[in-house]
C-alpha cells in the first residue's frame, strides 16, 4: 500500500510538471517521421497479467516491416528524435500514464513481452511477476544498456525478493535519484 501510495503521487506530481515536456517531444516525433507520436506494446504485469504499455515512438512507423531486432547502436530504424528521446530515457514519460492506471510502478523489474517467458524457469517467471514492472528499475539505475540479459535478469529477481515496505520504498527512491542522474548525463542510451 505504501508503494502504491507514493507512485500515485509521484506520478501524479511528475506528470504536471512534465506536461510540456510531453507535448514537446509528441510533437518532435509527429513532425519528424509520420505516423503517431505513441508506441503501445502488449507486456506482462503483476501477476503475468497482460497490459498495454506506452512510449514515445523512437522508430520509423514502418519498422515492423523491416523485421523483429533486438535494438542496438546505430539500428536504422531508430529516427534522429527517437535516438536522442532514447539516449535521455525521454521516451518512457508515457508510462508515467501506466503508473497512475496501476499497471506499473515508478520503480520495479522492466516489463517483459511474453515471448521473454521461456528465457526464465518457471520460479523466475513467477518471481519476476510478483511484484509490478518498473519505469526503472536495478538494471536501469546501475549497467544502464550496457548489462547484458543475465546481468538484467539477475537484478530484476534481486529487486522482486521479498522485503518490508518501508526498505523496498527507501531502495526505490535511490534507484530513482541514480536513474535521474543517468539521464541528466545521457550516458549508456542507445
Amino acid at each position: 500500500m505504501l508503494k502504491r501510495s507514493f507512485d500515485l503521487i509521484a506520478s501524479l506530481i511528475l506528470l504536471v510538471l512534465v506536461w510540456p515536456m510531453l507535448l514537446i517531444c509528441a510533437l518532435a516525433v509527429c513532425l519528424t517521421s509520420p505516423g503517431g507520436a505513441l508506441f503501445r506494446q502488449s507486456r506482462v504485469g503483476l501477476g503475468g497479467q497482460p497490459f498495454t504499455m506506452y512510449k514515445f515512438r523512437s522508430m520509423r512507423a514502418d519498422a515492423p516491416q523491416m523485421g523483429p531486432h533486438f535494438t542496438a547502436a546505430g539500428d536504422p530504424r531508430i529516427t534522429r528524435v527517437g535516438r536522442f528521446l532514447r539516449r535521455t530515457s525521454l521516451d518512457e514519460l508515457p508510462q508515467l500514464l501506466n503508473v497512475v492506471r496501476g499497471d506499473m510502478s515508478l520503480v520495479g523489474p522492466r516489463p517483459n513481452v511474453m515471448r521473454q517467458r521461456e528465457e526464465y524457469t518457471a520460479e523466475e517467471w513467477d518471481s519476476r511477476n510478483c511484484v509490478r514492472p518498473g519505469i526503472t528499475g536495478l538494471a536501469q539505475a546501475t549497467l544502464r544498456s550496457a548489462a547484458t540479459a543475465e546481468q538484467r535478469t539477475a537484478l530484476d529477481l534481486a529487486y522482486a525478493e521479498p522485503r518490508d515496505e518501508v526498505r523496498r520504498l527507501a531502495g526505490d527512491v535511490r534507484i530513482i535519484l541514480r536513474t535521474l542522474s543517468i539521464m541528466i548525463s545521457g550516458k549508456g542510451g542507445n
